[in-house]
């Protein structure tokens, strides 16, 4: 399985998923199957995705499980 954040990426743009599919060429349906993990993006999506997002494209995806920003803040926090 591989993980996203396309979902946490495009609200924190304030897009429907509507509006991220018409800016990637897909269908509004691919971009919820990708949120909610039943589709994996193809290797030219994620880079249309990452790309659109301006993030290195494993800030969007990971082989493993995101780490929850509470828990990111907490070890930023633990490292100062």
């Amino acid at each position: 399985m591989i993980y996203n954040r396309i979902k946490t990426l495009r609200i924190e743009k304030g897009l429907s998923r509507k509006d991220l599919a018409e800016a990637v060429g897909v269908n509004f349906q691919t971009i919820g199957y990708l949120e909610r993990g039943d589709y994996n993006a193809s290797l030219e999506l994620a880079f249309k995705l990452a790309e659109f997002f301006s993030v290195p494209i494993d800030m969007a995806f990971s082989p493993r499980p995101f780490k929850s920003m509470a828990e990111q803040l907490a070890e930023i926090r633990a490292a100062e």
